[in-house]
């Protein structure tokens, strides 16, 4: 490896006006300072990231912390964290990804030895206990999801309130009054994670409003375990004529059950789905769907984060930004079936 003197050598300078030129500390000459950058340049140096870390307080590495849960829909949440490497990459820094259930004790450990100058959180909880870390004095720190408080926080999310909020509104337009929700599993509902509780009260507020009958239950992935609630909801709410799926992985096997029951979609049953947009797109049925902005998530994610760092006493850095969802109407909703 080129080494820093070997480079002054080069260039004709001492080695600290290499460094000065480097870290940018001192005033360098324009002609010495182009003379030092080619000579970078022709012998390909590249500075130790440990000890420019030291010598300027400043990792240029953001933590992202993903847990990676088997309850969750891994391919959206990658599709975020892609976004978030490619962003920060754009703005010069690199990316550390968390992707373990330690919680607090993680948060701690990173940002404690200096690793990572500041951090972007994701499967957010209502009350999630790596909060009061952030909140201590914590790193520059951006969300990437809404908590019950978000008070001081920096925050950017889809406003799921208002994507259930759509479905319902959607089928009720329709005609449809019986509507089943098939959600989460169950799991994420007793984490109270943020996306899935905030989707719920949108669903069950707008339906209120609007008159319709709401039945939510929440439901594992795989054939047998849809199939099992779908069971349940046809029992308890025989008159149900739309579905609202809130579950990746249960979107095939609802609709091959409904098929098999001789429930034809959506002539005899809609059905709409929050989730990515490639999974409505690709489904057997092409679903009505409203879909999750991985990718705009992730980079506004890293766009609020650079702006912190710019500004670290600037409260007005902070704050919440929830995305505008939009409904994609396709060939899973339709009117009722006449009584």
């Amino acid at each position: 490896m080129v080494t820093l003197a070997e480079v002054a050598r080069h260039a004709g300078v001492s080695a600290s006006t290499v460094s000065y030129v480097l870290s940018g500390k001192r005033p360098i000459s324009d002609p010495t300072r182009q003379r030092v950058r080619a000579s970078i340049e022709r012998l390909g140096y590249q500075p130790h990231a440990g000890a420019r870390a030291l010598a300027s307080s400043r990792s240029r590495i953001i933590a992202l912390m993903v847990p990676l849960r088997t309850d969750m829909y891994v391919p959206v949440m990658l599709e975020i964290a892609v976004a978030v490497a490619t962003a920060a990459r754009a703005h010069g820094y690199d990316v550390l990804l968390l992707t373990g259930e330690e919680g607090p004790s993680a948060l701690r450990r990173v940002t404690g030895s200096g690793l990572a100058e500041a951090v972007i959180l994701m499967d957010v909880q209502l009350d999630d206990e790596r909060l009061p870390v952030l909140r201590a004095a914590g790193p520059p720190s951006v969300l990437v999801g809404l908590p019950a408080d978000p008070a001081g926080l920096n925050c950017v999310d889809l406003d799921f309130a208002a994507a259930g909020a759509l479905c319902v509104e959607h089928l009720a337009g329709l005609g449809h009054r019986e509507v089943a929700v098939i959600g989460e599993s169950p799991g994420v509902y007793a984490r109270h994670t943020g996306f899935a509780e905030r989707t719920l009260r949108g669903l069950r507020d707008r339906a209120a409003e609007l008159g319709v009958r709401l039945l939510h239950r929440p439901c594992e992935g795989g054939h047998d375990a849809v199939a099992g609630v779908l069971a349940r909801i046809l029992d308890e709410r025989p008159g149900v004529t739309a579905f609202v799926v809130q579950n990746e992985t249960a979107v095939e096997p609802l609709l091959a059950l409904l098929r098999r029951t001789g429930r034809a979609v959506p002539e005899d049953v809609s059905v709409v789905a929050v989730c990515a947009d490639q999974v409505a797109a690709q489904a057997s049925v092409a679903l009505s769907s409203v879909a999750i902005p991985a990718q705009e998530l992730g980079r506004r994610a890293v766009e609020r984060l650079i702006g912190r760092l710019a500004r670290p006493d600037d409260d007005e850095a902070t704050g919440v930004e929830l995305l505008t969802p939009a409904l994609t109407v396709r060939d899973s909703s339709g009117p009722p079936p006449p009584r």
